[in-house]
């Protein structure tokens, strides 16, 4: 094996552990509401908090990690997962899954160290492939959810919470003792100099616009999936759970086999047919009968997941010196991406006792999407935008 093959291997192990922690809590989040007996609002801020901090620690994760690399940066991140996952393991009452759900967050960082750190191992034109490969490390939060409830219930929770640390902690190690940095000529940038990319740079907020929608909408069709399923079409909750897991294992596959598209053809290309794909298929969801939805559905998470892979093709291929800073605010923005549009989902469905609605205003972003890519991109490219 070689040695960007093996980094890779350990980099996507560790991102998929990392998400499975970062996913726990939301995995068992079910167990918690009967056992502390939780309102809807408290379980929901009990999920959030987490999410939402992983989501935002992206930006100074991938700043730390053009800055120290990727290595220990990773490390140490797995490994102080431990704590937090210790803590619960001994008291999992609302108010320490507030306080350590906070700290596990960070776990949902590791997205920017992991693209900066594989990034580095590969020449332009097989980073896309390899990017892709890493980013289907996040199936590990499907893990979680799965298999949380499954160990908790026969283990109880103190054990699965303790399993998951002691996962983190060894592979912490594991990433400590073998990964390496790839070697580098240029010197490190100062923590000014990366700070400075995201206030000079317009194109890294226009990618990160398509990863809201990309990744965003990954995100927030999982979450929400079950309930549409159950509310529109009155299927029973273990069926509506079956066909929201074929939809994320569906839209993880594509990942890599975006990034590699993104190599083949170029990832601006790429991503302008995702953009106008979801702009079609997204009317098909809003017809309320179960096979033109399902169609669509899995249509748009075949293109979601394309499409993130196609982002984080262009991300080092137009920010080199700079890939985990721009990768930390174009993953944060995706991570934020969503949690809207289930908000957004359900405000429509009170108003007007549909979701029809929404799923024409998904259309409507994506068809903007491609309006800006078409504009920053293609319209007027520049030297470094040859693909």
């Amino acid at each position: 094996m070689t040695d960007s093959s093996k980094n890779l291997l350990l980099a996507t192990v560790a991102f998929a552990i990392a998400f499975s922690v970062w996913g726990l809590i939301s995995g068992l989040a079910p167990l918690f509401k009967v056992e502390l007996e939780l309102s809807a609002m408290e379980a929901s801020l009990m999920i959030a908090i987490p999410v939402l901090l992983g989501s935002l620690g992206r930006i100074p994760m991938g700043i730390l990690t053009d800055r120290f690399g990727g290595r220990l940066v990773f490390s140490v991140l797995l490994i102080f997962c431990m704590i937090p996952l210790l803590a619960l393991a001994v008291n999992h009452s609302y108010p320490s899954l507030l306080f350590w759900g906070l700290w596990l967050g960070l776990a949902g960082s590791s997205f920017a160290i992991g693209i900066a750190f594989v990034s580095r191992w590969f020449p332009p034109e097989r980073q896309g492939t390899a990017l892709g490969i890493y980013g289907a490390g996040n199936i590990g939060q499907s893990i979680a959810v799965f298999f949380g409830p499954v160990l908790a219930r026969r283990l109880e929770i103190p054990a699965t919470f303790l399993l998951f640390g002691l996962l983190s902690l060894a592979w912490g190690l594991v990433f400590a003792l073998w990964a390496r940095n790839a070697q580098s000529t240029t010197r490190s940038k100062t923590l000014g100099e990366n700070i400075q990319v995201l206030r000079t740079e317009p194109l890294s907020w226009a990618l990160s616009l398509f990863y809201f929608l990309t990744f965003g909408g990954f995100i927030a069709l999982g979450i929400y999936l079950p309930t549409l399923l159950k509310e529109i079409f009155l299927l029973t909750p273990e069926d509506a759970g079956a066909r929201t897991a074929g939809y994320i294992v569906l839209a993880t596959g594509c990942r890599p086999i975006g990034g590699w598209l993104g190599d083949r053809i170029g990832g601006v290309r790429l991503l302008f047919y995702v953009f106008l794909g979801i702009t079609s298929l997204a009317w098909l969801m809003a017809i309320s009968s179960i096979y033109p939805f399902t169609v669509g559905a899995l249509g748009c998470a075949a293109l979601l997941g394309i499409g993130n892979g196609a982002v984080f093709k262009l991300v080092p291929q137009y920010f080199p010196a700079h890939t985990g800073t721009v990768t930390g605010l174009v993953g944060a923005t995706g991570g934020i991406g969503g949690f809207f549009p289930p908000l957004v989902l359900g405000i429509l469905k009170d108003l007007t006792d549909t979701y029809a609605l929404g799923f024409i205003l998904l259309s409507a972003f994506a068809l903007g999407c491609a309006w800006v890519l078409w504009r920053v991109f293609i319209r007027i490219p520049t030297p470094s935008q040859a693909k």
